[in-house]
C-alpha cells in the first residue's frame, strides 16, 4: 500500500509541475492581479499602493510526506513588468495531498523590490500560511530576518493585510486538498526583459 501512495504521489507532482513551471503569458499574470484586486478587504488598494508585486497565476504543490510546489509567475514595478520569476519549494514532514493555487507578493518599496529581484530570494522555513478562500497569512523570514505578513478581519468584514519588512503575500485556492500549507521554504529566481 505503502508503495502505490509514493508511485501515486510521483505521478501527480510530475503532472502538476509540466503545467505549472511553463511560463505564463502576461495575459496570465493580468488575470491573475484582476482576481486579487477583486478580494475583499484591502487587497485591491493595497496592490495600488504599492511600489510592485510578483504575481504567480498557478503554483501546483504536492507530497506524501516529502513534497514539493513550483510555478512561474510576473514581476512588475510602477504597473509595468520588469521580468518573470520561478518558484521553487521542497518540504518534508507530515503532508498529504495536492493543491494549486495562486500567490502573490507585494512589494511596499523599492528596498523589498530590489531584494526580491536579485535572484536569490528565499522565504524563510518558518514561513506558514493559513489556506482561506480568498487570502492566507504568513509569516515569513526573509534570509535570516524574521518578519511576519499577516491578515486579519478588516471593518467591513473582510480580509485586510499588512506589510511587515515590506512585503506582503496573498494566496487563493485554485484546487485539491492539501494537509499543509506552508510558503517556508520557497525559493525565488528573477530574471529581467
Amino acid at each position: 500500500m505503502k508503495i502505490i501512495r509514493v508511485v501515486f504521489a510521483s505521478i501527480f507532482l510530475l503532472g502538476t509541475f509540466s503545467s505549472v513551471w511553463a511560463a505564463p503569458t502576461p495575459e496570465d499574470c493580468q488575470k491573475s492581479v484582476a482576481n486579487f484586486k477583486s478580494l475583499s478587504g484591502n487587497v485591491s488598494s493595497m496592490i495600488g499602493k504599492s511600489y510592485g508585486y510578483a504575481v504567480f497565476p498557478t503554483i501546483g504543490k504536492g507530497g506524501l510526506g516529502i513534497g514539493g510546489a513550483g510555478g512561474s509567475g510576473c514581476v512588475y514595478a510602477g504597473g509595468a513588468q520588469t521580468g518573470t520569476s520561478g518558484m521553487g519549494q521542497v518540504t518534508i514532514g507530515f503532508q498529504a495531498g495536492g493543491q494549486a493555487y495562486s500567490q502573490i507578493i507585494l512589494f511596499q518599496n523599492k528596498a523589498a523590490y530590489d531584494k526580491f529581484t536579485t535572484g536569490n530570494f528565499e522565504f524563510g522555513a518558518q514561513a506558514t500560511a493559513v489556506a482561506l478562500t480568498a487570502a492566507a497569512q504568513a509569516e515569513a523570514g526573509t534570509k535570516g530576518s524574521a518578519s511576519s505578513v499577516g491578515v486579519s478581519e478588516g471593518k467591513s468584514g473582510g480580509k485586510a493585510g499588512n506589510y511587515t519588512n515590506s512585503m506582503a503575500v496573498f494566496t487563493v485556492a485554485k484546487g485539491g486538498l492539501m494537509y499543509e500549507a506552508s510558503i517556508g521554504g520557497q525559493k525565488f529566481s528573477y530574471k529581467a526583459l
